[in-house]
């Protein structure tokens, strides 16, 4: 069970940060003020799911390594303070800022500053995930280790 629930929870959360990063991307370069100021508002609603599909990857990948930490597991586990510390530090804050900013209609040089730290953050949070999932795929012999 605690496999299921750590590749659910591990894809659903990789699921909502990329939509986060690809709604923002595509609103910033091709939308209006009216779909920015939507895209923006709904990041933080999109929270309600995405921190307990975090909390829950990380506590079941903690659950699943049962104490061990070499190896790819030990690489995986190196990474996670980043990720959450991004989240924690940048992401979430940067995405409340962002809804307040474009409720109001302040699309000025400190929104889009604070979005390019936001789709910067975001990247690299996917970056980081990305290589956690395949590190786990590679564990569980679901992909194999590239060829020296």
């Amino acid at each position: 069970m605690k496999k299921i629930i750590h590749l659910v929870a591990g894809g659903l959360a990789m699921l909502c940060i990329a939509t986060f990063w690809l709604a923002t991307a595509l609103s910033e370069s091709f939308g209006t003020d009216e779909t920015i100021t939507a895209v923006k508002t709904a990041i933080p609603w999109g929270l309600l799911v995405l921190i307990p599909a975090l909390m829950a990857a990380g506590g079941s990948g903690f659950a699943l390594a049962q104490g061990r930490r070499g190896g790819l597991l030990g690489t995986k586990i190196k990474r996670m303070p980043w990720i959450a510390a991004n989240g924690v530090l940048i992401l979430i804050p940067a995405a409340l800022f962002l809804a307040s900013k474009a409720r109001a209609g302040e699309f000025d040089g400190v929104f889009y500053a604070v979005q390019a730290l936001e789709l910067a953050a975001g990247a690299a949070n996917i970056a980081l995930l990305g290589l956690n999932m395949g590190g786990g795929l590679r564990m569980t012999g679901r992909l194999r280790r590239p060829a020296r």
